[in-house]
């Protein structure tokens, strides 16, 4: 899917980027983006490994109602 850019299509969506947010704002921007994926990594690798709630939504959608 990626492999028909160059290196001038990197050049173009920096300024792209560039021209968008400013350059005051891209340290900021890169730092929040930073501190994002440090969140998204911590969570991911402290989520519990729990089979019973995972089975029990899964589950749930497919549980049918008797109607009398």
């Amino acid at each position: 899917m990626l492999q028909g850019l160059t290196g001038w299509h990197l050049v173009l969506v920096l300024a792209i980027v560039l021209l968008l947010f400013g350059a005051p704002r891209l340290p900021a921007l890169a730092r929040s983006i930073g501190q994002s994926m440090k969140i998204f990594r911590s969570e991911v690798k402290t989520e519990p490994k729990d089979d019973d709630a995972t089975s029990d939504v899964a589950e749930a959608p497919t549980a049918k109602k008797t109607e009398s």
